[in-house]
């Protein structure tokens, strides 16, 4: 049995690396570019992009609790026939409103994958599960970097319709993946005791310590969302130029892709309290100091140390859920744990474009601190409560 471990989560983080590359490079740089070409307006366009993430709110819960019912393998079968099929949808697409239809069934395949795939790993993997949950998502962070360059290479020498269909042959490829992945995996419980739906669904919803650290979780990627969606902005505002704030916002995801396995180990070694505390005032700390920064070298350098704690928090964060979980209902853990990250990420551009508009950027940044750090004193929340 030990020998097939590496084979699975070499494959698992394979699939994942394929398909997190299609989605991406089905979107970014090339959707709003494709929308616009079709005559959509700028609210369509918001409309267009937000119909992909309303699956993950949505899905993420029962896809999770679904997995430990009917065992993750044929849960990530189905992500993945989505992840294969909807790209050569886009190529039909003649209006506004069927992007947004595709986009929509697009989402379904992310929302479900990347739930199932953590339960996956978290069920298999024991000793070591924040530092193999932490390769596997910085696995997937390299797909979704090299995505944005071939999209752009390709509209520039080619179309739209070739950026879909070389987003299709991944997706063909994530599902020819997907279908080695062995049937028999290892569960605490017996299949024909796997748990029901609805009873891993209601004891998941009534766990605080899962609910608390699902909440941090939110917190950590609403204020990167809003990270993702403004620094630029801000950069720009200052006058720095376009090259630069690439090299802005890339050493941000550098430093994400090489420190969550590293802090992932750390965890597993040290416990989730001592990395993530330190992760979420690393977050505060940069976020902070954001608006005192003048240029390049202090965005930059800020930049990098907000990746860094981004990384370090989200590398324990999936690993403590599943480390709250019993009776084996890793897939409705990780599905609540998705679904409040998800609407964490939502919410983060939308508060931080009022606060801009309102008192503008250091009244926004000073705000993104303060959550960070509510966060950090919801934790210790959780380590005080008496075990459930």
């Amino acid at each position: 049995m030990k020998s097939l471990k590496p084979s699975f989560f070499f494959l698992i983080a394979a699939i994942g690396a394929l398909a997190i590359f299609s989605s991406t490079l089905s979107k970014t740089p090339v959707l709003p570019l494709f929308a616009a070409s079709l005559g959509a307006s700028p609210t369509d366009i918001g409309w267009i992009v937000i119909a992909s993430t309303i699956p993950g709110v949505l899905i993420s819960f029962p896809a999770g609790a679904l997995a430990d019912h009917l065992g993750t393998r044929r849960v990530l079968l189905a992500s993945l026939v989505v992840f294969a099929t909807a790209p050569f949808l886009y190529l039909g697409v003649e209006n506004a409103w069927q992007l947004m239809a595709v986009r929509f069934y697009h989402g379904f395949a992310t929302a479900i994958f990347g739930t199932v795939a953590s339960a996956a790993i978290a069920e298999r993997y024991t000793q070591d599960r924040a530092a193999r949950l932490s390769t596997y998502s910085s696995a997937t962070i390299v797909g979704r970097s090299l995505a944005p360059f071939l999209g752009g290479f390709l509209i520039s020498l080619a179309s739209y319709e070739a950026v879909y269909v070389a987003c299709a042959i991944s997706g063909v490829l994530a599902l020819a993946a997907g279908l080695l992945l062995p049937e028999n995996e290892p569960t605490q419980t017996k299949r024909s005791a796997r748990p029901r739906f609805w009873a891993s669904l209601k004891e998941v919803l009534s766990d605080r310590g899962i609910l608390l650290v699902s909440t941090i979780e939110a917190a950590q990627y609403l204020v990167f969302g809003a990270i993702e969606a403004f620094l630029a902005l801000y950069a720009a505002s200052l006058g720095v130029p376009a090259w630069q704030i690439g090299i802005i916002l890339g050493v941000q995801l550098v430093s994400i892709v090489f420190a969550k396995p590293l802090m992932g180990r750390l965890s597993d070694r040290i416990g989730r309290r001592r990395v993530i505390l330190p992760g979420l005032a690393f977050g505060a700390g940069s976020v902070l100091l954001l608006p005192w920064a003048s240029g390049f070298f202090g965005l930059a350098a800020l930049s990098l140390t907000f990746g860094i704690g981004f990384a370090t928090v989200t590398s324990s964060t999936s690993a403590l859920v599943a480390d709250l979980t019993r009776n084996g209902r890793f897939g409705a853990s990780m599905g609540v744990l998705r679904t409040v990250m998800d609407v964490g990420q939502s919410i983060g551009p939308v508060l931080t474009g009022w606060m801009v508009a309102v008192a503008g950027y250091a009244s926004a940044f000073n705000l993104l601190a303060v959550i960070l750090l509510a966060a950090a004193v919801l934790l210790g929340t959780l380590f005080r409560m008496p075990p459930s």
